[in-house]
């Protein structure tokens, strides 16, 4: 007969399921720090022993780093998204700027419909959480501090949505949003006229979110970003204009 005996799970198994639990639904992020191992193995109510085991495990497999002296990190997950020549490729393309926007309207769009209907109160509370933090941003003018919470505001969505493949997929796309691939978003935040309407969308956005307005949201994420995609247009042209300027001006110098 095809059964075999039912055997206790190893502890050690126990702490690898729920590390990686928490990597999977995003609660544990690439470089992350966990706490030392004393304070780890009390929270989790095991051993030293079994920690070390099931933190060896999770190292092998690429999910978690150590490094001395410094402890025991979650390893960039994200990292293997896209090749290095694909990244430098969407760097030297404007093509790839607008087709960005365009996924993310999309991808952004879906994300909040899904928050609306399947996010937890919580999860509310934590987007109108970052929106009141991007409020007390605004009268301060640091493009820095808005462009985080812009971010921040948009990948708490993403969470909201309990879509881990989205959750994981997305936030390999902010990476490069951050690094500047696509565009630079302190350049957003620089203009008072635009801080203006991008506040307001994101306003739009939130209280969509919070009247649990599925096609609202979905609606306010699209107007949000179809706004961001003609100001960068803008700029770009902007500085074509200005590039041409400064040739005529430098050639009515030599003259």
């Amino acid at each position: 007969m095809p059964f075999e005996k039912i055997t206790q799970e190893k502890l050690s198994q126990e702490v690898v399921r729920q590390i990686e639990g928490l990597i999977l639904r995003g609660i544990l992020r690439p470089g992350e720090r966990l706490p030392a191992e004393r304070e780890l193995s009390e929270r989790l109510g095991v051993s030293r022993p079994s920690l070390r085991e099931a933190l060896s495990d999770l190292q092998d497999r690429g999910l978690l780093i150590s490094r001395a002296g410094a402890g025991v990190f979650v390893g960039d997950v994200l990292g293997s998204a896209f090749s290095d020549a694909l990244v430098k490729l969407f760097s030297t393309h404007d093509e790839a700027v607008f087709d960005y926007i365009d996924f993310r309207r999309d991808m952004e769009g879906l994300a909040a419909e899904r928050a609306a209907r399947l996010g937890s109160e919580t999860d509310l509370k934590v987007i109108d959480t970052i929106f009141k933090k991007m409020e007390a941003a605004h009268p301060k003018r640091n493009s820095a501090d808005e462009a985080r919470l812009d971010a921040d505001f948009h990948l708490a969505i993403i969470e909201a949505s309990h879509n881990v493949v989205m959750l994981h997929m997305m936030r390999s796309m902010y990476q490069l949003l951050r690094e500047g691939v696509f565009y630079n978003r302190q350049i957003m935040f620089k203009q008072r006229t635009t801080r203006g309407e991008l506040l307001e969308q994101h306003r739009m956005i939130n209280d969509a979110l919070q009247a649990r307005n599925p096609e609202a949201a979905r609606a306010a994420v699209a107007r949000h970003l179809d706004f961001v995609q003609q100001a960068l247009h803008d700029h770009q042209k902007a500085d074509r204009n200005e590039a041409i300027a400064q040739k005529r001006y430098q050639q009515e110098l030599e003259r």
